[in-house]
């Protein structure tokens, strides 16, 4: 079906398909967004708006105030996908019987493939919840769409990834995220309707080539930094410098050399699906 309503939410549904996540480009400033790999997503609905004031009160059978509409924390998100996942059986009959489906926030991917397909309207300056956990980067990220997981320790487990659209250009949108173990105003909430995965994800490799990044970076900083270090006061005359101060050409070289590094290195290959663990 085209379109699923629950709780006078209309879900609009969105095709199965593959998108690319993350960025292959080689700086360091480009870390925490790599690497850059496959999501296959399957097929699933998606609300086109996130939930207004109407629709919020609506669900939860009160009436709010207007800033109800954009403060969010956790236990408050949870009842409201609870109320809504228990009316889930009375649209079982709309939904494919080879899965089992449930109503929560989109995942990073979910909301990606949503709006390359045209099917959502987002709103400049806005901040929407995701169902994914904050993470470092995309190593041991989902490769089929499902919500990632936090691991790990620390204060990071109570915040959401969210995905903040740009002031100025709806087309432009970054992953970021927000503390949801306190009321946190400024976001807003959009659901989907979609399949739970069964059995283990398929997940981007964990471990980078750490052999072959180093030979590249030693190799990058010798060829911009420590090479053109010793050459330039070679070409203008002054060799005798070359081997007195060798110490401080060396040395200015490689921070030459690790400067660049922060902004350009070849780009990183492309980890497809099939090359998921």
């Amino acid at each position: 079906m085209e379109q699923i309503e629950v709780a006078g939410l209309a879900f609009h549904h969105i095709e199965a398909g593959s998108i690319l996540i993350g960025e292959n480009k080689g700086g360091w400033i480009y870390a925490s967004q790599r690497p850059k790999h496959e999501v296959r997503c399957p097929d699933f609905y998606i609300t086109k708006t996130p939930l207004d004031l109407e629709q919020l009160s609506s669900i939860l059978g009160t009436d709010l105030a207007p800033g109800d509409a954009t403060t969010w924390n956790s236990e408050r998100l949870a009842a409201i996908i609870k109320i809504l996942n228990e009316q889930i059986n009375e649209i079982s009959s709309d939904l494919s019987s080879k899965h089992q489906w449930e109503i929560r926030c989109p995942t990073q991917s979910e909301w990606v493939h949503a709006k390359n397909l045209g099917k959502i309207v987002v709103e400049c300056k806005a901040k929407e919840v995701l169902a994914d956990a904050v993470s470092s980067n995309y190593r041991g990220a989902m490769m089929d769409g499902r919500p990632r997981k936090f691991t790990g320790h620390g204060p990071m487990q109570w915040h959401t990834a969210t995905m903040e659209v740009h002031p100025s250009n709806k087309s432009i949108h970054a992953l970021s995220s927000a503390p949801m173990d306190r009321n946190n105003s400024g976001l807003s909430v959009r659901l989907v309707i979609s399949p739970i995965r069964d059995g283990e994800p398929k997940i981007v490799p964990t471990k980078a080539d750490y052999g072959a990044n180093i030979r590249s970076e030693l190799l990058w900083t010798t060829l911009l930094g420590v090479v053109p270090s010793f050459a330039i006061p070679w070409l203008r005359g002054m060799g005798d410098y070359v081997y007195s101060g060798w110490v401080n050409l060396l040395f200015g070289g490689l921070c030459v050399g690790f400067v660049t590094g922060a902004f350009w290195r070849p780009r990183r290959p492309v980890i497809m699906y099939e090359q998921g663990e």
